[in-house]
């Protein structure tokens, strides 16, 4: 059942986006793929980024089309359970070439609503 507050949920999306700049900010690839931690970090965020996409339902693409939410919503569901078929490398594509265009986007959506406001 999608989200009765997706406003609150696209603000979930901006603020694991952004912690994940933050851990990642001074890294390259293989810096990112020497810091454990920073990997562990990184793939919590992108489940929230996507348990956050499955609770908006399919509402994402009509507010922000051109977005991969089928893919972003499918992550979450192969960080838990294919985690031995995703490489690291794969997810520094992501943080790299997908979520900057989606932080964009998404902030770009919501400046047009009060921080306070939950739904439409």
């Amino acid at each position: 059942m999608p989200s009765k507050r997706p406003l609150v949920r696209l603000r979930d999306i901006v603020e694991n986006i952004e912690s994940i700049q933050d851990y990642t900010r001074d890294l390259d690839l293989a810096g990112f793929l020497k810091s454990k931690i920073t990997i562990d970090a990184v793939e919590r965020c992108l489940s929230r980024i996507s348990e956050a996409a499955v609770k908006i339902g399919p509402v994402a693409e009509e507010l922000l089309p051109g977005h991969d939410w089928h893919g972003i919503r499918g992550i979450g569901n192969r960080l838990r359970h294919e985690y031995d078929i995703i490489t690291d490398s794969a997810n520094w594509a992501i943080v790299t070439r997908r979520l900057p265009e989606l932080h964009d986007a998404v902030t770009a959506f919501l400046a047009r609503y009060p921080e306070d406001q939950e739904y439409f």
